[in-house]
């Protein structure tokens, strides 16, 4: 998610931008603004998914139906990436961090990426399975 306002390409037509809106705006801390944004997202699409109503996703996550409204609406402020991990947990979403050493020691990045989907099979082959 590493970008910055140089990453802007010009072209005849205008300007084509980064993959993080946040910092082509020359937003302070975009890369962070962007994670919480893609997380929030992710809270949305399982709200969605699963039908619940904000009360419902609000008991579920363990804050108030005005708090999942915010959420939903993009305010990330009152939230750290921590806090919408465990809200992501408690609607059964796990959440995993990868951390790579890059062999060239070129500053790394933060990225979100949705996980495969497993099956109910796979998933008890894996258990079955010691893992």
């Amino acid at each position: 998610m590493r970008s910055n306002r140089n990453d802007l390409r010009q072209t005849s037509t205008g300007s084509i931008g980064s993959d993080n809106v946040f910092a082509d705006l020359g937003l302070p801390d975009a890369d962070n603004r962007l994670l919480k944004s893609r997380l929030v997202g992710k809270i949305d699409e399982v709200i969605e998914k699963r039908g619940l109503t904000q009360a419902e996703a609000g008991r579920i996550m363990g804050i108030p139906q005005p708090k999942v409204s915010e959420l939903r609406n993009g305010r990330t402020i009152d939230y750290s990436v921590e806090r919408l991990y465990r809200l992501l947990n408690n609607l059964g979403v796990g959440v995993s961090v990868l951390l790579e050493e890059l062999p060239d020691w070129t500053k790394g990045e933060v990225a979100v990426r949705e996980a495969e989907a497993t099956s109910d099979a796979e998933r008890e082959s894996s258990y079955s399975m010691g893992m």
